[in-house]
């Protein structure tokens, strides 16, 4: 098929894309061991500044919600001043870049968070699984502890003052991880949250936690600049909830009431839910698609309209100059899943431009 839609300049809002192809937010644990994004992480993203917009790996709101070893946050001014040399290396490119905002709620571990910061999340439930730590090797889930009213409360301003933090580091803008059971998705599952106050019961109110975090951050940039990414169906993490499709179309109808620059939508790992459909009706605003696309497939979907732009994981892994060698309908290369989360440059930035 001849590409041509995805090639197109589109506006999300307030971030305007010089093309329709979005690299979507990838867990790569290159930070600093404090959080602080660095220079290895700026050469990598500038590598890939010609996508039309670049989501940034997700970012820790706070000590508490931070999921992984050498998982950058947007918490100290350090953090800022680092993720300023990513931002400033992109922009040079031409390219434009946004920040995903990442509380992990209950999945991490002490072994992992500073000493004396608590696991929280919506209820005091364990998550089933084992995390990768450097000081310990593989470790259980944390028991959390379930926060107050007034906690999270607490919480929904850490991620107004992380997306102020965001612009003044440079982005153009934020996005919500609401998926792969982080704290918004602990929040919105009904067999994770188990709350009897104004968060927790029918469907609308699990949704408030997120809605709410919208809402502030949305009051701190300016709604044209946030963003919510969601995946109906997804189970990851220990997240399972009672009808996955209707509580998400509560979410997007939601957060269509605050005018996002866009939701971005994962194709759902059950044929039983079209994500995307459900997100064309739910939600009154531009779409970004994810569905593992190729070049071909991300085409189709656009010239059916089923969504305004289109995100790619893994094949901007190994092909940091993705929109170059879908226009010249090349191979595209292969990554090397070992190198995925490892330090250092090695399979990080040293995959070579066609």
């Amino acid at each position: 098929m001849s590409l041509s839609k995805i090639f197109e300049p589109v506006l999300l809002g307030d971030l305007q894309l010089a093309n329709r192809i979005v690299m979507a937010p990838m867990t790569r644990n290159r930070a600093d061991l404090d959080g602080t994004a660095n220079a290895l992480m700026a050469e990598y993203y500038a590598q890939r500044a010609g996508a039309g917009l670049i989501v940034a790996e997700g970012a820790w709101p706070s000590p508490a919600g931070q999921a992984y070893c050498r998982q950058p946050g947007i918490a100290t001014t350090r953090q800022v001043e680092g993720w300023r040399q990513v931002t400033d290396a992109v922009h040079a490119k031409g390219g434009r870049i946004v920040l995903q905002l990442m509380h992990s709620g209950r999945i991490g571990s002490r072994h992992i968070k500073p000493s004396g910061v608590e696991t929280l999340s919506c209820s005091a439930l364990q998550a089933k699984g084992e995390i990768w730590t450097d000081a310990a090797g593989m470790q259980p889930f944390d028991m959390p502890r379930a926060l107050s009213t007034d906690e999270v409360r607490a919480v929904v301003s850490e991620h107004a003052q992380a997306a102020k933090n965001a612009l003044v580091a440079g982005f153009d803008g934020v996005e919500l991880h609401g998926t792969s059971g982080y704290l918004a998705m602990q929040f919105l599952s009904s067999a994770t949250n188990q709350r009897s106050d104004e968060y927790g019961g029918a469907a609308p109110a699990r949704a408030r936690f997120a809605f709410e975090c919208l809402q502030a951050m949305a009051a701190a940039i300016g709604a044209g600049r946030v963003g919510l990414r969601l995946n109906p169906g997804n189970t990851y993490n220990d997240t399972a909830d009672e009808d996955s499709a209707a509580t998400h179309a509560e979410l997007m109808r939601q957060a269509s009431t605050l005018g996002l620059a866009y939701l971005h939508v994962m194709k759902a790992p059950t044929v039983e839910i079209d994500a995307f459909a459900l997100a064309r009706t739910h939600f009154k605003g531009p779409l970004i698609l994810n569905d593992g696309f190729d070049g071909d497939s991300a085409e189709a979907a656009l010239r059916a309209g089923q969504g305004e732009a289109v995100s790619f994981a893994r094949h901007f892994i190994a092909n940091p100059d993705l929109p170059a060698r879908l226009a010249r309908e090349q191979v595209l290369a292969r990554f090397d899943r070992k190198t995925l989360y490892s330090a250092g440059p090695a399979g990080y930035t040293d995959y070579p431009l066609a």
